[in-house]
């Protein structure tokens, strides 16, 4: 598997429209899924040994940042048939087993993960009511080990963009295992 960091994407980025449906064929728009103070996107999987780590904390900060006004929607863009444990079946598995409280979506086409650059899982992105990237970086600074994190990066973006402060302006990179692309055939 191999370990790659996030892209350093400029902040004020535009989000990229997209529409994805979830393991059991509903439909959702980046339109629609958008809070009243942002959305929070992030592209990760099932089998990933960074994105299973991290699921437990990014469902927490979906959790958390619900009633703020802040939506969370995650996406996966290893629907790959070399990867079976990412498969839209095993993905419907996981919501109910981990209590995934958000739309976690289907990239099968991986337009939208392409779209937004995205390069690991997990790959998480905040994006303020204007649909504008504020925060594109790790979860907190501890992947491995959550009793020794000191910093929850994600979660202090998504408090400081609630509560209309700045967020911190050096952001460090997600890091996680390389989205498993499927090769593009010319015609």
């Amino acid at each position: 598997m191999a370990l790659l960091e996030s892209l350093d994407i400029p902040l004020g980025t535009l989000m990229p429209a997209f529409e994805l449906k979830d393991p059991s064929s509903a439909v959702y728009s980046s339109e629609k899924l958008c809070g009243a103070k942002g959305l929070l996107v992030v592209f990760t999987c099932n089998h990933c040994p960074y994105a299973k780590a991290v699921w437990p904390r990014v469902i927490r900060i979906g959790k958390y940042a619900k009633p703020l006004g802040i939506n969370t929607v995650a996406i996966n863009p290893n629907v790959h048939p070399d990867y079976p444990e990412d498969a839209p079946g095993e993905m419907k598995k996981k919501i109910k087993e981990w209590g995934i409280p958000f739309p976690y979506l289907i990239d099968e086409s991986q337009d939208v993960a392409r779209t937004f650059k995205a390069q690991c899982t997990p790959d998480p992105y905040l994006f303020d009511a204007s649909k504008r990237l504020v925060y594109h970086g790790r979860v907190d600074d501890n992947w491995q080990d959550e009793s020794k994190v000191k910093v929850q990066d994600l979660k202090n973006a998504v408090t400081a963009l609630a509560e209309g402060k700045p967020i911190a302006p050096e952001q460090f990179p997600a890091m996680g295992c390389s989205i498993k692309w499927r090769d593009v055939k010319s015609f």
